[in-house]
């Protein structure tokens, strides 16, 4: 039987950080429709998280040479994130179903021991309606915390809050 390694909040890959490069999924000559993701990242207390790390996952386009897939943000100052990337296509959810567009996000930072997950939707996505992860959340305002919305023309805008009162809707996997 395998053993499972321990989980650490930030490592093996915190250098990552340090080049902003890795928060372009574009940079290798990635093809298809260019988004942009950013949003800010605030504390229980409504005070941006500074030392933040953001790591966005997408598994469609399918990672490739040109598209890795993965990219990795450090918050800024004023506690905020930004992705160059490709916008994703639906993928397949569990039985029939088909997942609507979206990034899989992961939120590390002082203070937080194990990471966050959690998603950005685009908000005017039509799959949104039959997403098997959004329909199982019944509140519309906790709902709502996973939508991206647009904030100029290719620019989507989603913040994340940690805690209190909009807090962002997290997943436990």
């Amino acid at each position: 039987m395998p053993i499972a390694t321990a989980a650490q909040t930030i490592g093996p890959y915190w250098h990552l950080i340090e080049y902003p490069e890795f928060a372009d999924l574009t940079r290798f000559g990635a093809e298809g429709e260019k988004v942009v993701l950013t949003g800010l990242v605030i504390d229980g207390d409504g005070a941006p998280v500074t030392d933040g790390c953001i790591e966005l996952w997408q598994a469609s386009p399918a990672a490739g040479a040109r598209f890795p897939g993965y990219g990795r943000s450090a918050t800024d100052a004023d506690g905020r994130f930004r992705f160059t990337t490709v916008k994703p296509g639906p993928v397949p959810g569990r039985g029939n179903t088909l997942q609507a567009p979206h990034f899989a996000i992961n939120i590390l930072a002082r203070g937080i021991l194990t990471r966050l997950y959690t998603r950005a939707y685009f908000e005017d996505e039509k799959l949104n309606g039959t997403d098997p992860l959004l329909t199982a959340i019944d509140d519309p305002a906790r709902r709502a915390t996973l939508l991206a919305r647009p904030d100029g023309p290719g620019i989507w805008r989603m913040d994340i809050r940690l805690q209190g009162d909009g807090e962002t809707v997290f997943i436990e996997v």
